[in-house]
C-alpha cells in the first residue's frame, strides 16, 4: 500500500487566513436545492394534486435530474471533504493512527446527529448514513488510487440493487416514486410516526449507507486531483466528464421516465427491470456531473465573486445546518401540526415549496456570513469531534 503524498497547502491572504476553495462550497450550496427538492415532495399526501401537466413536466425532472442524483453528489461531495480533512491534518504534523481516530470520531459523531435528526423530525436523514460510510471507508485515505476506482466500482453493484427498488416498486405500481416513499403524516399523530421511524431506521440505515458508498469513495479518488479546489487546471477534463456523465445519466433516466408518465404504456417486465437498474447506476454519474458543472461555472464565478457567488458560498459553507433546517421548514409547511399543506400540493407545488426555501436559505446564511456566525451544526460538530487543547498556563 503506498501513502498518497498530501496535496499543498492552500494559499494564505493578506490577513494571513487560509482562503477557501470556491468550488467545494459552491457544490454543497447547489446541493442543498437538489436534496431539497428531492426531499419536498416526500411530504405530500397525493403528487397528483394540482395541474396536471405541470406535475408531468415536474415528474421528468425528478426522474431526469433530481431522483438518485442529489444523493450521489452529497456521498461524492463527503468523500472530497474527507481527503481535505486528511491532507489538514498531515500537514499539521498529525501521524496517521492520530488522523484515523479523529475521522472515525467525526463519523460516529455524525451518525449521532443523523439519528436525533431522526427522531426529532423526519425518517429521510442521510447524516448518520455519510458518518457511518466514513468510520467504514476511512482506510481508503491511504490507498492506491488504483484500489480506490476498483472498490467505488465493485460497491456500485449492491448499491445500485438496492437503489433500484425505489424506481421498480413505482413503475410496477403504476405510480409515483413519491407516492411509494412518501413520508406524510396522513391522520398519523406525532407519537405514531416516531415509532414508525425508530422501527424503519436500521434497515433504511444499512440501505442507504451501502448506497452511498460508491460515491464517497470516488469522491476521495477526485480530491486527490484538487478537481473542485483547482477547476481551471482541470478545465478540459471537466468538460468533458460533465458533459459525458450528464449524457449518459438523461438518456439512463429516459426510459423509466417515460414508463412513470404514461408514454410508454404497458412495458414488459424485463423493461422495467432494466430501467429500474440503468436510472440508478446512471444516476450516480449525473449527481458527480453536477459537481463537475458547479466546478466549471465557479472559474468565472471566482473571477468577478458577485454578492450571489457570495452568498452561494456562505451556503455551502453551513451545509449540515441548512439541510437540518431544510426538515424543519418541510415539517412546518406539510405537517398537520403546522401549517398543514400535505393534502392541498402536489408534485410541482412541493417542488416550487423546495425552490422557495432554498432561497430563503441562501439569504439567511449570506445574513449570518455578514455576522460573523458560522452553522450551529458546524459548530456542534467540531466541538464533539475535535479534543479541547488545554490552555496555556492551565493546570
Amino acid at each position: 500500500m503506498s501513502t498518497p503524498t498530501p496535496a499543498p497547502a492552500p494559499a494564505r491572504g493578506a490577513t494571513g487566513a487560509v482562503d477557501r476553495a470556491l468550488a467545494p462550497d459552491l457544490a454543497r450550496g447547489v446541493m442543498l436545492l437538489a436534496i431539497a427538492v428531492a426531499h419536498a415532495p416526500l411530504f405530500v399526501t397525493a403528487v397528483e394534486r394540482g395541474p396536471a401537466l405541470a406535475n408531468d413536466i415536474a415528474g421528468v425532472f425528478h426522474l431526469l435530474f433530481v431522483h438518485n442524483h442529489a444523493r450521489p453528489m452529497f456521498a461524492f461531495l463527503y468523500g472530497y471533504a474527507l481527503v481535505q480533512l486528511y491532507d489538514r491534518q498531515t500537514r499539521r504534523g498529525a501521524d496517521w493512527p492520530r488522523t484515523r481516530r479523529l475521522l472515525r470520531r467525526r463519523g460516529w459523531w455524525l451518525a449521532a446527529i443523523g439519528f436525533a435528526h431522526v427522531v426529532l423530525l423526519v425518517p429521510i436523514d442521510i447524516l448518520a448514513a455519510y458518518g457511518i460510510a466514513g468510520v467504514l471507508l476511512v482506510g481508503l485515505l491511504r490507498a492506491r488510487d488504483a484500489t480506490l476506482l476498483w472498490t467505488g466500482g465493485v460497491l456500485l453493484v449492491p448499491a445500485t440493487l438496492l437503489t433500484a427498488m425505489s424506481v421498480w416498486l413505482p413503475l410496477t405500481q403504476g405510480v409515483s416514486s413519491y407516492t411509494v416513499g412518501s413520508i406524510a403524516a396522513g391522520d398519523r399523530g406525532a407519537v405514531e410516526m416516531l415509532a414508525d421511524r425508530l422501527a424503519a431506521w436500521p434497515f433504511g440505515l444499512a440501505v442507504a449507507v451501502v448506497s452511498v458508498a460508491p460515491a464517497v469513495v470516488f469522491g476521495m479518488w477526485a480530491a486527490r486531483r484538487r478537481y473542485l479546489e483547482e477547476p481551471e487546471r482541470h478545465r478540459g477534463l471537466l468538460v468533458r466528464f460533465t458533459a459525458a456523465a450528464t449524457g449518459v445519466s438523461v438518456l439512463g433516466a429516459l426510459p423509466a421516465a417515460a414508463m412513470q408518465a404514461g408514454v410508454w404504456a404497458d412495458p414488459p417486465a424485463a423493461a422495467v427491470g432494466a430501467a429500474s437498474l440503468v436510472q440508478p447506476l446512471t444516476g450516480y454519474f449525473g449527481g458527480i456531473a453536477m459537481a463537475g458543472a458547479v466546478a466549471l461555472a465557479a472559474i468565472a464565478a471566482a473571477r468577478s465573486r458577485g454578492p450571489l457567488t457570495t452568498a452561494l458560498q456562505a451556503l455551502g459553507q453551513r451545509s449540515m445546518t441548512v439541510y437540518l433546517a431544510q426538515s424543519v421548514v418541510f415539517t412546518f409547511v406539510f405537517f398537520p401540526f403546522g401549517l398543514g399543506l400535505q393534502d392541498d400540493l402536489g408534485l410541482a407545488g412541493a417542488t416550487a415549496v423546495a425552490a422557495a426555501s432554498w432561497v430563503a436559505a441562501v439569504v439567511a446564511a449570506d445574513l449570518m456570513r455578514r455576522a460573523g456566525r458560522r452553522g450551529p451544526a458546524e459548530v456542534l460538530l467540531r466541538r464533539l469531534a475535535y479534543p479541547r487543547r488545554p490552555r496555556a498556563g492551565s493546570a
